[in-house]
């Protein structure tokens, strides 16, 4: 949907297969490898934003609704963060009162890239209602469309 409207899009991962280096022996350091490789190229571009999707885990299956996580090592991060948090409200999940939070170094990806950066969780796969939406193909539709609004508003609002 972004490459249709004009956008330069690189994608780190499209499965869940660890992009670390050939030869990379055991799993911490082929983790760390894996991170470094995804951090490059979160950094290889100038005035670039960077969208970390995700799906979210919790032991209590009541948990639900997407949730955004930001550093404030940019300070733009935090309104991106914001602006995809209402739209996922506007959109799809009108009951989600979930906040915004802020990361620490434990999200490597947001605490260390150079541009603005969010991680985005769409939901909890640990609530069953939620896992069950999350593989069906018209709910990640609507959660692509709304991670395209949000950042359209963003750069509109930016400009």
């Amino acid at each position: 949907m972004l490459r249709m409207y004009g956008y330069e899009v690189d994608v780190t991962r499209d499965t869940d297969k660890s992009i670390h280096n050939d030869g990379i022996e055991g799993i911490a350091n082929q983790k760390s490898s894996d991170m470094d490789n995804r951090l490059e190229i979160f950094n290889k571009h100038d005035n670039a934003i960077c969208i970390s999707i995700h799906q979210n885990q919790f032991t209590d299956p009541k948990y639900s609704g997407g949730q955004m996580f930001y550093s404030d090592t940019d300070s733009q991060s935090k309104y991106i963060a914001q602006t995809l948090q209402d739209k996922f409200r506007e959109f799809i999940q009108p009951e989600n009162d979930r906040e915004i939070k802020l990361c620490g170094k434990e999200l490597f990806l947001c605490y260390f890239c150079e541009n603005p950066t969010v991680m985005v969780e769409c939901g909890f796969l640990s609530n069953p209602q939620e896992a069950e939406l999350l593989k069906n193909e018209e709910y990640q539709n609507k959660i692509a469309f709304t991670i395209f609004a949000a950042i359209n508003e963003y750069l509109a609002k930016k400009k």
